[in-house]
């Protein structure tokens, strides 16, 4: 949605008559501790040097400035949740969990509060229907997305079929590792293949048996859900048994520099997928550089910058910042409440322009939000990991899911979730 210029002058008029407005708060549910913590920190990193930097270049959102409440969760949903108790009163906007399981436990209780909640690329699959979820936001892709993106990867690979081949999917025993199981089990009915499924126990570092009955089974492909040191592990144990790497897929929440690095040349590579560019070869990272590393404001060391989960961290950011952006535009208004950022964020439009203007050109997918899809077109990219460079590179573009298949299981568990509810679908 574009600014009108009757809708600037309001906002203006707005900000000039009125005293300082109190700041927008962004809870920050991080994770610096616990056996996740070293992907947690670097996406805590990434989300709050990005508000640093809107505050310090920009003076904040529509002239407010922004400002990050950090509570720590250890990736606990009990935490997580007392997190959300905890802050929800101090004017949150929208709350990113960074979490599956407190995402679950948040859906309720956001929605009857009021409050948007972002699982960007994680969490209920299905909440990209928002005439059921209205307060749930998961874009630009989903779980289901990703799975498909992993077979179409395999397909092509394959020359265009994978009809009697085998496709191992090893996963944290956990809601986050199982979502992608039904959609892998459609998807093995359409295109043929023969789907094993490897749990692993929390938190991952005993993978042995699985890994031997993938060096018995030698399966085509192996595609990875894990999170934390079950990822340096899983491909620890690949590299041991000489599994072809590449023909191991991860999620995208697999596949930063922490999975890689402790494997050595073992890790060459290795895939996982994309939902952002990697790098910093971008000019918004001179600015956090000028603005906030060098200011000496940045969030940790600032040596996690540019990193996989540093970079989903600071997009996750954007993509907020541009959401309250919206919700001003909508409304008139600098001082949004959370009810007015849900609609900016039901509202989002993020296009090359947008991104090339905040120096983030190519950096994701173009997408745009509305009321009957709150996960946005679902594409997604494969990266690699080159050993040699220490690097990921992307090795294809931002490419489509099978929405024939993922759109008939939204509206199949949504409709469920609606009924389990007393929930009435339709648009606000």
């Amino acid at each position: 949605m574009k600014l009108t210029k009757l809708a600037a002058a309001a906002v203006a008029a707005s900000i000039a008559a009125t005293p300082v407005l109190a700041d927008l708060v962004f809870p920050s549910l991080d994770y610096r501790t616990g056996p996740y913590a070293a992907n947690g920190i670097p996406f805590a990193d990434g989300y709050a040097d990005y508000f640093t930097l809107v505050n310090a270049r920009d003076g904040g959102i529509g002239g407010v400035a922004a400002k990050v409440i950090a509570c720590e969760t250890g990736y606990n949903t009990e935490k997580g949740v007392e997190c959300y108790e905890s802050t929800k009163g101090e004017g949150a906007l929208v709350y990113q969990p960074l979490s599956t399981g407190i995402t679950y436990q948040l859906i309720p209780k956001a929605t009857a509060d009021g409050i948007p909640v972002h699982s960007m690329g994680y969490g209920r699959t299905s909440a990209a229907n928002g005439k059921v979820f209205s307060n749930i936001f998961n874009y630009p892709a989903n779980y289901w997305n990703g799975a498909s993106h992993a077979v179409n990867h395999a397909i092509a690979d394959s020359g265009g079929d994978i009809s009697g081949k085998t496709i191992a999917l090893v996963y944290h025993n956990s809601a986050y590792g199982k979502e992608p199981i039904r959609t892998l089990e459609e998807l093995s009915k359409k295109h043929g293949f023969k789907l094993s499924l490897l749990a692993v126990d929390h938190p991952g570092q005993e993978q042995k048996s699985q890994w031997l009955q993938i060096r018995r089974e030698k399966p085509d492909y192996v595609f990875m859900w894990g999170w934390g040191v079950m990822n340096q592990v899983a491909i620890q144990e690949a590299a041991n048994i000489r599994y072809p790497m590449d023909k191991f897929v991860g999620i995208w929440w697999s596949g930063s520099e922490n999975d890689v690095l402790p494997a050595g040349d073992g890790a060459n590579g290795y895939k996982a997928l994309a939902m952002h560019n990697v790098g910093s070869d971008f000019p918004v990272f001179d600015d956090i550089k000028k603005y906030v590393v060098d200011a000496g404001n940045a969030a940790g060391a600032g040596d996690q910058v540019g990193t996989v989960l540093y970079n989903r961290g600071m997009y996750a950011a954007m993509l907020a910042v541009e959401a309250a952006k919206t919700a001003q535009e909508i409304h008139g208004t600098a001082d949004i409440t959370p009810a007015m950022m849900r609609d900016g964020m039901e509202a989002l439009v993020i296009d090359e322009a947008k991104m090339t203007a905040l120096g983030m050109p190519n950096f994701g997918p173009t997408f745009s939000v509305s009321c009957e899809n709150h996960g946005g077109p679902g594409l997604g990219a494969i990266s690699q990991w080159d050993a040699s460079a220490k690097k990921w590179s992307l090795i294809s573009g931002f490419e489509p899911s099978d929405n024939e298949i993922i759109n008939a299981l939204i509206a199949e568990d949504s409709a469920a979730f609606a009924a389990e509810n007393n929930i009435a679908e339709g648009c606000k």
